[in-house]
Order: C-alpha cells, then structure tokens, then sequence
C-alpha cells in the first residue's frame, strides 16, 4: 500500500473540500458535523485526484449502512452507553471520540460502500486498469496484515456519498458479473464484515450457527455466508422478516420476541454470531455448547452488557471482537460474486441528493437488505 494512505488525515486537511473557479468540481453530501440531518449538505465540493498508488473511481452507486448514521450520531463515543436507537436525529453530541479509531475528521464524505468506474490513475498504478468496474475494500490495513491497525474509507477519510472518490489501488478490486451496480453496492460493508466474521470464527459445516439481527445487512449476509459453508443456520428475526430470511437458507427462523434458550435449550449451537447484544446476551450465552464462540462485530440493542463471566470459562467459550478485516475476507467476496454463490439484498435506491429521505426510511427498520444511493 502507497505512503500516502498511512497520511490520510493530515495529507487531506478540512479545506480539501474547498474549490476555486480554476479546481474540477463534484456533488457531494458533506457531513458537517455530529448531530442530526442538519449536518448533511449536499453540495459542490473539490474534485479529488489520484495521488501516487491510487485510482480515481466515478461512483456508480454507494451503499448505506448504520455506520454512517451512527458516526455522525456519535454513537462510537465512549460515552453513549444506549442502542444504536438512543440518539435521536436531533442528538446534540459534541464529543472528540465519537469516530472508530479516533476523533471522526469533520467536515468528511461518508460512504463506506463504493461500487464505481476507474477513470483516472495515480503514478505506479497501470493505465490498463481504467474502466474497470471495481468495488472498494473500505477496511484498509495499512501496516499489513499482521498488524491490527486499521483505517476506514468513510470514517477516516473521505468516502462514496459523492461523484468521486479516490482510493489506494491495492484497494479497488474488479468484479466482472453481471450484477446492476446497485445490487453490487450492497456488499462491501455488510458482507465484507460478516465474511470477516466467519473466517475469524473459523466457520465450519459441522457449526450450527445461532445469527442475531438476522434481516438486517450483515445478518443477512451471514445467513448466506454461514449456508455458503455447509453449516446450519438458526437466524433471529421480527415476525414480519420471516419469510425473507428463511428464502435466504436458513434452516430454523425464530421470533425475537421469542424465549430462546425454552426454544432451543441450553448448550444447542456452536457458533453465536451477535450484532445485537444488549440485555438478552447473558441468555444467549448460555445456548452455546463448551468450547463454543460468540463472534460480534456491533451492538445495535445496546453495548454495555452483562454476563456472567463462569458462563464463558467454565465452558471454554470464546468471545471473539471484529473490526480489521483479514486478508482473506474481501477477495473471498469477490469470488463468491463471479461464481453467482450468493445474492445481493437490494431493499431501495434513492438519488444522493435525497440522502436525509433514505435515512429517515432507514431507521424505520422495516427492510430486510441494503439501501443504496445513485449519484445524479
């Protein structure tokens, strides 16, 4: 990976964004802020162009996820304890900590997930690769691999709710299929991080999977995903989802307003892969079998937990935190599009420009899958 990703936040400074009569220009959503809608502005902003080591992509189309929300909600602080639905749209929060890795570099372009075109190349990356439609690893390693440090597009650096982004080469991967560019949209994120999951849970066709939040993005990925593999599949769901999610593959489909440990029983699967957390976590806990693993990756009912710590030694349990992606997890992905071995999940589009209208049916909750924003 090129020097310059290491520089991100002090290559790029706040007035990046600015332009002159004499700069290219682009629309853009700029988040201005943490707080509620107000802080989103869609606006012309300066062009981007390729530093050595990148590409310039023109954005096809940009997925939407909670992270976006919750970014610029604040809710990544250390100091909102609540579900990711305990900061109204209107929160007032002014805190430094409220970004994934460090304070989030205000005023940003959120947009984690990028399906695009490369139009333009940066010194050391080959001239070939232009027209190449690509999608974005957002979760990029820039000390490799065996080292933990991560930074994300869209968290730490400007990000695809925009005409333009550029990005590492390294980090722009070609998918040839003949998926829409929205449908190819949902992926990065959502999947990208179940995927994550599962290869760090070390997946296997003799797992039975419990999957928490399981009509959501990465829930529904990993139904999918933990199908992919052989194993069996009990996934957790509103009631009204039902339907949606068993279609996906899996092989029991629970209520969540349902007792769990009366429906399955204490010790009954080997693999938790948990989003949800909150006050039910102590209960789930106890349906893995010894030596089982829990696998998380957030938190939407709620991060401070409580958990009977002899519940996890005494059976050998493994809890296992997922941010960093792992080398395997994106070209994996890659893969699994060509071969046609999974489906994207694509709820609704909306023009960038009506980003605040999608976030607003976002948070309602009743979609299974990914929203997805066009640029004009």
């Amino acid at each position: 990976m090129p020097p310059t990703t290491l520089d991100y936040l002090t290559a790029r400074p706040a007035d990046r964004l600015e332009y002159t009569e004499n700069d290219e220009t682009m629309w853009a959503v700029v988040t201005r802020g943490n707080g509620g809608y107000d802080q989103l502005d869609y606006c012309q902003v300066k062009r981007p162009q390729p530093d050595s080591g990148e590409v310039l992509i023109r954005v096809l189309a940009a997925g939407m996820n909670n992270t976006e929300i919750n970014t610029r909600l604040g809710w990544y602080s250390s100091s909102v304890d609540g579900s990711t639905a305990g900061l109204s749209d209107s929160s007032d929060f002014k805190g430094d900590d409220g970004g994934w890795n460090e304070s989030t570099p205000f005023p940003l372009i959120q947009g984690t997930d990028c399906c695009g075109e490369i139009i333009a190349v940066g010194d050391g990356i080959s001239a070939k690769r232009i027209g190449e439609r690509v999608l974005v690893r957002a979760c990029m390693r820039p000390k490799g691999f065996d080292n933990p440090e991560n930074i994300w597009m869209a968290s730490d650096f400007d990000g695809a709710f925009a005409e333009y982004v550029a990005v590492p080469g390294s980090e722009a991967f070609a998918v040839k299929c003949d998926w829409s560019d929205a449908e190819l949209a949902t992926i990065p994120c959502a999947y990208g991080t179940s995927e994550n999951m599962l290869v760090e849970a070390a997946v296997r066709d003799t797992d039975r999977v419990l999957v928490t939040g399981a009509s959501g993005g990465v829930g529904s990925a990993t139904v999918q995903l933990a199908k992919q593999r052989g194993a069996e599949v009990v996934a957790v769901v509103s009631v009204s989802k039902r339907g949606l999610v068993e279609e996906l593959g899996a092989d029991l489909v629970i209520d969540r307003d349902q007792d769990l440990r009366a429906v399955l029983g204490d010790g009954s699967v080997s693999l938790i892969v948990d989003n949800v957390m909150g006050d039910g976590l102590a209960d789930r806990i106890k349906l893995l079998q010894r030596g089982g693993r829990l696998v998380t990756s957030g938190a939407i009912a709620g991060p401070m937990v409580t958990v009977d710590i002899r519940d996890v030694y005494l059976n050998d349990l493994k809890i296992i935190g997922c941010t960093g992606w792992c080398e395997p997890s994106f070209p994996n992905l890659v893969s699994y599009i060509e071969k046609n071995e999974i489906k994207p999940l694509l709820a609704n589009t909306y023009p960038l420009a009506d980003i605040v209208a999608a976030q607003t049916q976002f948070m309602l909750k009743q979609h299974v899958g990914n929203f997805v924003l066009i640029p004009s």
